[in-house]
């Protein structure tokens, strides 16, 4: 809980959903020890095979080449060749990074996206981080040093990132988006507490510790603000931080490609970064299931590759807290419309894809929650294509109890017979691979 003191009022009570610690573009880690080394996995010994590795041979191969500049090294290179926008710029002004010390709310640290791509950036930072999503081994950690070079070689990281990028829950690399109080030097100030966030935290818990601009009516957020230092009784209100339009006065705005950190691009973050590590969970889980049904098929005599009653039990709850954040379980209600600022949210809707009737699951709704159709456009990624087939059927088949209509339980209460028809028939016109019985 948020620890509550007697000079101030108490602060609200931290929900947290997995364990996680502050780290590399706030991203942390659910682990049990260090199983996810071991076999079969092996994270730190596996060869890689993402956009980051792809990328790395084109430029090996003299197929890709990266230009520096003196204001951002690599960062505009990186992001052209990942296709990654510019508008999805976000800044984070807390020092909870590799390079802290190049981190203040005078210069805060970049961030940039795609579906499966990070890309961390500091002013006359040493390196660019980056976080990419491995279809075969979730979250992988890279760096690429700021400097010139004919041939710049992407780093990858299984040493220094998993310090901060594990802890001690389901054994996956993974993603977990901070919000934390700040004081004007950009410490966190752990004493006021911080929360975890993903796509069911209120907006009155996030975004501490970032810069925000966009409209949102009277919700209020921890965006923007600086904790005072002062020895009385403090006025933790963030009424100067709400509904800003640009960060003139904050920031120097020409040291970054943007002069925005959108309000829009923050909770698609917010909703990918989970909905990323619950595809992990999927896949680690499966495989150990795999594992372990193996020794005791062979102890018993039985075919290799069946799935025991136990190990099964374990796939089968993958998949249901997949399928549960998929469809934006326990999602938030917006109480007023969201606006955006730099763009991001047109860009990000058009990349489709679209059904017949011109649909997409990237479209937005922003005035009552985040997407029109609230099924999420990581069902498209390769790592999502790249689970394990046991657990890809057992998903598949609650999706389609669950969009059908045959599943009617709570935690699907907030899909309407509207909501289920609609993103069934998204899903048959957009979703290769889909099993027989839902065409």
């Amino acid at each position: 809980m948020v620890a509550e003191r007697p000079d101030h009022p108490p602060l609200p009570k931290i929900v947290i959903r997995f364990p996680a610690i502050i780290g590399l573009l706030y991203l942390g880690v659910v682990a049990r020890g260090d199983d996810f080394d071991r076999a079969p996995i092996r994270y730190s010994e596996s060869k890689p095979s993402n956009s980051i590795s792809q990328l790395q041979k084109r430029i090996d191969a003299g197929e890709a080449k990266l230009s520096f500049t003196d204001d951002h090294g690599y960062l505009s290179a990186v992001l052209k060749e990942l296709k990654i926008p510019v508008s999805s710029q976000m800044l984070v002004f807390s020092k909870t990074s590799l390079q802290r010390d190049r981190i203040s709310p005078r210069t805060p640290r970049a961030l940039y996206f795609n579906d499966d791509v990070h890309i961390g950036f500091c002013r006359l930072g040493e390196v660019v981080e980056v976080s990419v999503a491995d279809p075969k081994l979730g979250t992988v950690f890279y760096t690429l040093p700021q400097e010139p070079s004919e041939k710049p070689q992407f780093k990858r990281q299984t040493d220094n990132c998993l310090i901060c990028h594990t802890s001690r829950g389901q054994g996956i690399p993974a993603h977990v988006v901070r919000s934390v109080y700040t004081d004007r030097d950009g410490q966190p100030v752990l004493g006021e507490g911080s929360f975890r966030i993903d796509h069911s935290s209120p907006l009155h818990h996030r975004w501490g510790g970032w810069y925000v601009t966009g409209t949102h009516g009277g919700q209020t957020h921890l965006g923007n603000f600086i904790v005072p230092r002062r020895p009385e009784p403090r006025d933790l209100k963030n009424e100067s931080g709400l509904n800003v339009a640009d960060l003139k006065g904050r920031i120097d705005a020409g040291h970054y490609l943007s002069t925005h950190s959108d309000l829009i691009a923050l909770m698609v973050l917010e909703h990918q970064c989970e909905m990323h590590n619950r595809i992990t969970a999927a896949n680690y889980q499966t495989v150990l299931a795999h594992r372990d049904a193996d020794v005791m098929n062979e102890l018993d005599n039985a075919p290799k590759g069946k799935l025991t009653e136990s190990t099964a039990r374990r796939v089968d709850g993958a998949a249901e807290q997949l399928v549960e954040y998929l469809l934006f379980h326990e999602e938030i209600k917006l109480s007023e419309p969201l606006r955006g600022t730099s763009g991001f949210a047109e860009e990000f809707a058009k990349r489709g894809p679209r059904d017949k009737q011109g649909r997409s699951l990237r479209d937005f709704d922003l005035k009552t929650r985040l997407f029109k159709y609230p099924c999420s456009y990581l069902i498209y990624t390769d790592s999502f294509d790249a689970l394990p087939s046991s657990v890809k059927e057992r998903i598949y088949r609650r999706l389609w109890d669950v969009l059908s209509g045959k599943d009617q339980r709570k935690e699907y209460a907030h899909l309407s017979e509207v909501d289920r028809r609609a993103i069934r028939e998204i899903l048959i016109d957009t979703k290769p691979g889909l099993p027989s019985y839902w065409k």
